[in-house]
């Protein structure tokens, strides 16, 4: 590999590890936004508010980072993806600033209508932003029409084919067993044990849409399983993931819920995985003619110089990211306590 190609190849590996970071950590925060109703009372929703309340805004510090990483060494990926999915990107913003608003003004107010008003609209802001990722993520795999000058030429509704639909139901079904887990974690009491009944559920919801995506994918995107024919070795990658969505109920009954949530992390990280050895070296696959238009991490990325500017940030920026999550977790772990100074 020339110089060029490892600078591509090495800052792709670095998008793809600030995604997953966004992923693992946003991802609970969107379980428990999509639980937070089952809740009744409103000390329990402010139980589980308060789970995520110092750690939802530096999450979401991931997402903003993954996408400067993408506009900054992909920006021909970053500008079809920005055009191609206009509608969606500004409904997930709109839903994010909803999400952010709710947690701030819910406790404003004592009456009950307020925080009823705040707590549907943070309820229905998660699930909309983990449908959306999905729905994103279904099309990347499945490929989008694209022309020779690297614009999306297809339509709003074919955006919403039903594979990226499908999904876009797992993605959610994976962000709410991912919250549900957390909240084990953050919770005791009668509150713990109504969110061990819903994780349960939660957990058989996502396996069922787990086999089912995966037989769709391997029936209808057969390019997703090629890397793997051509090198067994990635097969191991999808092991370790079986492995680690069996230890999910293992650790919960057993009472280990930080267990239950590492293995909900690892399963986390071996799908994304999958995904960027299915799709690599696309990141764009266009679906009329993948051999000749699709964007890849060779033909989409910035010159050499800049990539070399960029992986001098990163080598400082993803480890001050990196430390600042951890300090935070470290400083906040332990069970909820509702203070003063609560939500």
């Amino acid at each position: 590999m020339s110089d060029l190609e490892i600078l591509q190849f090495t800052w792709f590996t670095i998008f793809v590890v600030l995604a997953a970071g966004y992923a693992i950590l946003d991802g609970f925060d969107l379980g428990v936004g999509m639980l937070h109703l089952f809740s009744k009372s409103d000390q329990e929703r402010r139980v589980m508010l308060n789970s995520i309340g110092p750690v939802w805004d530096g999450n979401e510090v991931w997402l903003v980072t993954a996408g400067g990483a993408l506009f900054a060494g992909f920006p021909d990926v970053y500008a079809t993806l920005c055009s191609a999915f206009y509608l969606p990107i500004m409904a997930l913003l709109g839903a994010l600033i909803f999400r952010a608003v709710a947690i701030e003004f819910r406790s404003k107010q004592s009456m009950a209508w307020w925080r009823w008003m705040w707590d549907i609209l943070f309820s229905l802001a998660s699930l909309l932003i983990a449908l959306l990722l999905g729905v994103v993520i279904g099309n990347l795999i499945r490929g989008m029409a694209l022309d020779t000058q690297k614009e999306y030429i297809g339509g709003f509704w074919e955006i919403l084919n039903p594979y990226a639909l499908l999904t876009g139901l797992f993605a959610t079904a994976l962000f709410n067993m991912h919250g549900g887990i957390y909240i084990l974690m953050k919770t005791e009491g009668e509150l713990h044990d109504k969110m061990r009944r819903y994780t349960t559920s939660a957990i058989i919801l996502f396996i069922m849409l787990y086999a089912i995506t995966t037989v769709t994918t391997l029936i209808y995107m057969p390019h997703m399983a090629e890397a793997i024919k051509h090198r067994p070795l990635f097969f191991l990658i999808a092991l370790l993931d079986m492995f680690a969505i069996a230890n999910i109920p293992r650790a919960i009954h057993y009472g280990k819920d930080a267990w239950a949530f590492l293995s909900s992390c690892f399963n986390i990280v071996c799908l994304l995985a999958l995904y960027g050895v299915g799709t690599y070296p696309n990141v764009i696959r266009a679906v009329n003619d993948p051999a000749n238009l699709s964007l890849t991490i060779w033909n989409s990325s910035s010159s050499e110089q800049t990539l070399k500017i960029l992986l001098m940030i990163a080598i400082i920026g993803v480890p001050l990211v990196i430390s600042y999550t951890i300090a935070i977790y470290w400083i906040f772990h332990g069970k909820v306590k509702l203070e003063t100074t609560s939500y």
